[in-house]
């Protein structure tokens, strides 16, 4: 039964969509209230707002939708987990905040570094899918396909 789960194609889509979720909701929010996103982008001291709003809709819309699709999932992985990275010490820089505002930003900070963890594993999971697909077709193999790398 969890074989099942684990290979069914409708689970793994349904997991790429939750997988990158903080990055398709917060993309669509910048996009539908494009000053308020804006406005998220000078407070931060990102200057100019307007092109880094249009940049973090574009990377985040972007490299979503190439993980959903697993479409060059490597692309659509690396450029979520680079600018996930790129936030740690341009928003949430907890060491050199102080007091309520560091935790948060701590526990922000080490939360991202896990979704840059979930992100190079769905790159891994998707280039060997990729690979044991491409060896069936080139086998001309029917049967069922191995999850191995070689």
């Amino acid at each position: 039964m969890i074989r099942s789960i684990l290979t069914n194609n409708v689970v793994e889509v349904l997991a790429r969509i939750l997988l990158t979720f903080p990055f398709w909701g917060s993309g669509l929010a910048k996009l539908i209230d494009f000053q308020g996103g804006v406005a998220e982008m000078a407070m931060f001291g990102l200057n100019p707002p307007v092109l880094f709003n249009i940049a973090t809709i574009v990377v985040q819309l972007g490299g979503a939708a190439l993980i959903i699709f697993n479409r060059w999932t490597w692309l659509g992985a690396g450029a979520l987990g680079v600018f996930t990275a790129l936030t740690i010490p341009l928003v949430h820089h907890f060491w050199s905040l102080d007091g309520d505002r560091a935790i948060v930003a701590f526990h922000t900070a080490t939360e991202h570094v896990g979704m840059i963890g979930a992100l190079v594993l769905v790159a891994i999971l998707a280039e060997r899918k990729r690979r044991a697909s491409v060896s069936q077709t080139l086998s001309g193999s029917s049967g069922n396909s191995s999850w191995s790398t070689t």
